[in-house]
């Protein structure tokens, strides 16, 4: 999260993912830092996944990430 508050600082548009277990834990610390960004979340766990599960679980995550992106622009 501060390094999307740094980003964000110097301009440049930002969006983290985290798994899904860290929603409350990422609304607690936007509101903390007093910043609004983008997010988007994943199925959790994600330690142990293979590859090809990281692979898929990145594409499904592709529009909502590209869309946060071009929301904030």
């Amino acid at each position: 999260m501060h390094d999307i508050a740094d980003l964000e600082g110097r301009g440049l548009v930002g969006v983290f993912l985290a798994s899904s277990e860290f929603q409350d834990a990422a609304d607690a610390q936007s509101r903390a830092l007093g910043l609004a960004v983008p997010y988007v979340l994943v199925p959790h766990p994600i330690q142990d996944r293979t590859d090809e599960e990281m692979t898929a679980l990145a594409d499904a995550a592709y529009d909502a990430v590209l869309g946060a992106i071009l929301e904030k622009k």
